[in-house]
Parts: structure tokens; C-alpha cells; sequence
């Protein structure tokens, strides 16, 4: 996987993926913690995540993320990083002392100066009570894709009963919504599965 790393000393590369005015703050806080930020290959199961290697903290985030995803997402895992230079592994990853941290950080950019006026009324309710991915806030994920570069077509796009496909080829059926995701039967097996609103398809 091709991984880019920006060191805190040279942050050009970084500059790109966020909005231009929430980048001498970043640079502070990256400095501050003294670790190594680095751009990702897009990962299915995560946009960006924080972890240990050989005693030095790392935080990644994946490439293919808008302005604001991205800006929302280094912030999450910055906390991370907080926390654990304050805590060690001790306390819960989206404990409380995470949730304050995290929160604190992001009043910084709840203005119009880092986000549009409908991406800024949804993120302000969900820093209310943070969770622990951004996948987890259906408005928030919602409002966010509208300012993707490509519109990929989701599981929220077609039909209940319609047939559709993942990347790795294989089929499902759609059912209906229960709760916040939808239950689909794995055309091959008929075992049950469980998809978030914005899983990415393809139409079978």
C-alpha cells in the first residue's frame, strides 16, 4: 500500500486535504504531539485511525476524503493521540476523556470559516454526543457526501428487493431498514446481513 508521510516540519503535502484556514492550528497540534501523519490508501472498514509504532504515535487517513470528512476525521484521531500521550492505554478509546478532548478540539472549526452553513448545523448536534465514527451519524455521513468529487451509487440508492453487488462480487438483496441499517440476504447463501445506509454498490 503507498503511504505518504508528512513529518511535522514539512507539511505541504498535508495542506491539500483540508481547508486552508484549519491549517495553522493542525500544524500545532501535530507539532505539539511530535507524530507522524500519514495518507492512506482508501480502507473499507475505517477512515483514519491512531496507533503506536515503535514508540512513536502515527495517525492515518485515507486519501479519497473531502475537505471537510477529512478535516473531521484528523481531528478525531489527534484526540486519539492526546488521550493516549495523557492516559496511555488506561482509559476507553471513545471513553469520556476522549469525548472531551475531541469536542474541545473541534469548537475550534464550528464556525463558517471551516464549514458550510449544512454540513456546520449537523456537525454542531453531533458534537453534542460524539461517537465513535462519523459512519455512526446517518445526517452527518449524508450532508458530508455532498461535497464528495465522485457520487458513488450506495445502498440507500436502489430499490428494497433489488439486486446488487460489492466490489468483491458478491450479491445480496435488499431488504428493509431496520433501525439504521438495512437487512440483505446473500444471494449465494441466504445468510443475513446487516449494511449501512451509505455502503457503496454496485447494481446487479
Amino acid at each position: 500500500m503507498s503511504i505518504f508521510i508528512i513529518m511535522p516540519k514539512l507539511m505541504s503535502s498535508f495542506h491539500s486535504f483540508v481547508p486552508k484556514s484549519s491549517i495553522p492550528l493542525l500544524e500545532c497540534w501535530i507539532a505539539e504531539l511530535d507524530l507522524d501523519v500519514r495518507i492512506s490508501k482508501p480502507r473499507r472498514s475505517k477512515l483514519g485511525d491512531f496507533k503506536v509504532v515503535k514508540n512513536r504515535m502515527v495517525v492515518t487517513i485515507n486519501n479519497n476524503l473531502n475537505t471537510y470528512s477529512f478535516l473531521i476525521t484528523i481531528v478525531h484521531e489527534l484526540a486519539h493521540a492526546f488521550v493516549f500521550r495523557e492516559y496511555g492505554n488506561s482509559v476507553p478509546p471513545h471513553g469520556n476523556n476522549w469525548k472531551a478532548i475531541y469536542k474541545s478540539m473541534m469548537l475550534n472549526f464550528l464556525s463558517p470559516t471551516f464549514f458550510p452553513k449544512d454540513i456546520l448545523k449537523v456537525l454542531s448536534g453531533h458534537m453534542v454526543l460524539p461517537k465513535a465514527s462519523t459512519y455512526s451519524d446517518i445526517e452527518l455521513v449524508k450532508v458530508l457526501k455532498k461535497y464528495d468529487d465522485t457520487i458513488l451509487l450506495t445502498i440507500s440508492d436502489i430499490q428494497v428487493g433489488e439486486l446488487f453487488k460489492l466490489s468483491n462480487g458478491r450479491s445480496f438483496i435488499k431488504g428493509v431498514r431496520l433501525r439504521k441499517r438495512f437487512r440483505c440476504i446473500e444471494e449465494q447463501t441466504n445468510k443475513v446481513y446487516l449494511f449501512h445506509p451509505f455502503s457503496e454498490v454496485i447494481r446487479g
